[in-house]
């Protein structure tokens, strides 16, 4: 998966960096067919101080694409807001998808019985 990580008005250090990783891992082991995503971290001065740190990621999956976005005073807490959203989703597309499928093999097997082969 390619995964692209930028900052507006805010650098990103190594260890929000790795941050960000380590809890977009633990989102994506629930679901494996991820193409790419982008998370960009902000800094909006012109907001309220609770809000000011904000977080989005735009998740391109096989089939859909997430986007996501999450504010609050405390960069972390923002992104921890972001993947708990973001795992929700996650998990829905995959109920969706696997329920899909099975209903398709559901209606394959229905027998047929005398009556419906002759004309």
């Amino acid at each position: 998966m390619n995964l692209q990580i930028s900052g507006h008005h805010l650098e990103v250090t190594p260890a929000l960096r790795e941050y960000v990783i380590t809890k977009l891992d633990k989102v994506l082991r629930h679901f494996d067919q991820v193409i790419d995503g982008s998370v960009v971290l902000s800094v909006d001065n012109h907001k309220e101080k609770d809000k000011r740190q904000k977080v989005e990621i735009n998740l391109h999956l096989k089939g859909k694409d997430i986007f996501i976005e999450s504010a609050n005073g405390d960069l972390y807490a923002a992104i921890d807001l972001m993947v708990d959203r973001l795992d929700r989703q996650v998990v829905r597309h995959k109920g969706r998808i696997q329920e899909h499928q099975h209903d398709a093999i559901k209606h394959q097997d229905v027998p047929l019985t005398g009556d419906q082969l002759q004309p």
